[in-house]
């Protein structure tokens, strides 16, 4: 997608939220709170994502998220209670890394089946670290136990100076963004509100986690190594014919993507919660595996998938009203994609999309309130909505899953 379209459809996007707003007075759709809780949201779901899509573009499945996540939580607790914050990060990165080597072991040097090596990860990982939390926390004195880490020191958070208010050599900067915001316009504070939300109580880790986007773009699709990884998904004996040491580039994107799940579990410690506790990626990893599938096995669909989900989560947690709202602003938009299919001359398309837009549509009308285990479902219920209406245009590389032995073409 150019940057043209890109802007299109942003814009159109922001004209439907405010225009939501404006007709339900619901302010929090666009509200700095609920557009940096979205972030924070977003980045250990698009960490798994990212690492999904390494080990899918080299042809190996990764199920295993979830469990390498898992990893990634308890070792950055547990480097972050002994050494530090940024020890925590570099060790649950590794730890996610671990899993991913043993993924990388199983399904490429043993050739085991992708998807049992995954499930066989995300057991262990869970029973794993349940074992080793009742050695390492079995003191009660270390405020500790079998199911959660002593609480640990997180992550600083920054505001970006005179965009947020963050401080410059001592002096507090002015909050540009916070002051349009403030205003209480429509359009200009919506637009304040949500760069003052990208833009405030940043984390280092968000900020690497934003920059990992590009970074990933730019290795698999602007480098040779890249283009190695790439074409090992597509079709191994084509490029072992070409020379390419395809199970070295599985094993990179295998680990790769371990590491970048154990980096999503170290953000949910270090960032969101600083303590470590059972079952605390809730399903995270699954999500990301998602989000990477209806993002096209590519980064910027993943950020967006991402995105999207953790905006849905936020406004559960922020304001349950909002929801109501949500449902308008999903209707509205299921509405213009079913123009855009008109015009396109898919009727069948249309009705489908169409027919999802009334039935959200009469839910908003007929409901004062949404009931507490929707709203709990609301970004379960967005994601599949989004993986179900983007199946069509989805292309997953040629030879993911595919075993493959050297020399044996199939």
């Amino acid at each position: 997608m150019n940057l043209r379209k890109a802007a299109l459809y942003g814009g159109a996007g922001l004209a439907v939220v405010v225009l939501v707003e404006q007709a339900t007075g619901v302010g929090e759709l666009t509200s700095s709170g609920t557009v940096g809780a979205s972030l924070r949201l977003a980045i250990p779901i698009l960490m798994a994502a990212l690492g999904g899509l390494y080990s899918e573009r080299a042809g190996v499945v990764n199920i295993g998220l979830e469990g390498m996540m898992i990893m990634g939580t308890w070792f950055a607790a547990w480097g972050a209670w002994l050494y530090g914050p940024w020890w925590g990060v570099v060790l649950g990165v590794l730890g996610g890394a671990a899993g991913g080597l043993l993924h990388a072991l199983a399904t490429v040097t043993f050739n085991v089946d992708h998807i049992i090596s995954g499930v066989a990860i995300n057991i262990l990982a869970a029973g794993g670290m349940r074992f080793l939390s009742v050695i390492a926390y079995a003191d009660p004195a270390t405020g500790g136990g079998a199911t959660q880490s002593p609480r640990v020191p997180g992550l600083p958070t920054v505001d970006l100076p005179f965009l947020a208010g963050g401080s410059l050599f001592g002096w507090d900067t002015p909050d540009l963004f916070g002051g349009l915001e403030r205003l209480g316009w429509p359009v200009v504070s919506d637009l304040g509100g949500i760069l003052r939300g990208l833009t405030g109580g940043l984390s280092w880790l968000t900020v690497i986690g934003l920059a990992l986007v590009p970074l990933t773009w730019f290795a698999l699709w602007r480098t040779p190594w890249g283009l190695r990884l790439r074409s090992v998904g597509e079709n191994p004996w084509a490029a072992e014919s070409l020379g390419v040491a395809v199970y070295t580039m599985k094993y990179w994107g295998v680990v790769i993507s371990g590491a970048l799940a154990g980096l999503g579990g170290a953000f949910l410690v270090l960032v969101q919660a600083n303590i470590y506790r059972e079952s605390q990626t809730a399903g995270r990893g699954f999500i990301g595996l998602a989000t990477m599938i209806f993002g096209n096995w590519r980064p910027s669909g993943a950020l967006g998938g991402a995105v999207l989900f953790g905006f849905a989560d936020a406004l559960r947690l922020r304001d349950p009203a909002a929801v109501r709202a949500l449902l308008a602003v999903v209707a509205v938009g299921l509405a213009a994609l079913a123009v855009r299919a008109v015009l396109k001359g898919d009727p069948r398309r249309a009705a489908t999309v169409g027919g999802a837009a009334a039935v959200f549509g009469l839910v908003f009308y007929s409901v004062e309130e949404v009931a507490s285990e929707f709203i709990f479902m609301t970004p379960y219920v967005v994601t599949l909505l989004v993986l179900a209406f983007a199946s069509q245009r989805l292309r997953m590389p040629a030879a993911d899953g595919v075993r493959y032995r050297k020399g044996e073409a199939t």
